[in-house]
């Protein structure tokens, strides 16, 4: 499964925003991936005041490699298929996770419903 990024922050910080039945099927997974994409935007966010962390983001890595998160690098494939996805949702971040869950037959953790109009699983409560 791939995580979109406020997934990934509700996990890693233990927010009563991600439903427990998402939070064990997250612990539960044998393959759980996030982009690079989502580390760029978190530190897009951090760096304009838009995002706090209750860790400090050099920690990240290590969070990552503790709980078997791997990360996802971006390929050309990841590119062509969001250059030819339609413009349901404009945020680019979001559309390049949408193209690596169909280019990786990956569901996708999201609360956005704006995905719900591009062919991919994706699992929210």
């Amino acid at each position: 499964m791939l995580l979109d990024t406020h997934i990934l922050l509700w996990f890693l910080e233990d927010s009563p925003k991600l439903p427990l039945n998402l939070k064990r099927m997250i612990e539960d997974s044998d393959h759980v991936f996030i982009s690079i994409i989502t580390l760029w935007e978190i530190a897009i966010k951090l760096t304009i005041g838009k995002l706090n962390l209750q860790f400090a983001f050099q920690e990240l890595p290590d969070f990552l490699d503790s709980l078997e998160i791997e990360v996802l690098p971006l390929s050309f494939e990841d590119l062509n298929d969001y250059v030819n996805l339609p413009l349901h949702h404009k945020d680019p971040f979001d559309r390049i996770l949408i193209a690596q869950a169909i280019n990786r037959s990956l569901p996708l953790v999201s609360k956005d419903h704006e995905f719900d109009a591009y062919p991919i699983e994706k699992i929210w409560v």
